[in-house]
């Protein structure tokens, strides 16, 4: 069996080192990318620099770190604004090529255009 932790990287530094040894991977859900998100939301933060920025960042880190994008669509309280279109996402993914890479030169780029939440 194989443990993943899906997060939003919120987690204080007791627990996390509490599971680390539990799990297998990390799954950390950003909604965005600066701090100035959180006052902006889908269709204000959709911009290529910030996911350049992302990238960057994650390659310094390790270029092998896997990056999931995936296509806001509306619901609950966020209803009245539209879906990301699915060639954005695609043109997001090809920004982060320049990046982020496997060890066997394969893109590590997953992009979830699907209507499912």
């Amino acid at each position: 069996m194989v443990n993943v932790l899906v997060t939003n990287g919120t987690i204080e530094e007791v627990p996390w080192r509490a599971l680390l040894p539990l799990i297998d991977a990390a799954n950390i859900d950003l909604k965005g990318f600066t701090l100035e998100w959180y006052q902006r939301v889908p269709g204000g933060n959709d911009c290529v620099e910030e996911v350049r920025a992302l990238a960057r960042w994650m390659a310094s880190v390790d270029r092998e770190i896997l990056l999931h994008l995936s296509r806001f669509f509306p619901r609950y309280r966020m209803s009245n604004r539209p879906p990301t279109p699915v060639e954005q996402v695609y043109r997001f993914a090809d920004e982060t090529k320049a990046y982020i890479v496997c060890s066997h030169g394969e893109l590590l780029i997953a992009s979830r255009v699907s209507g499912t939440v």
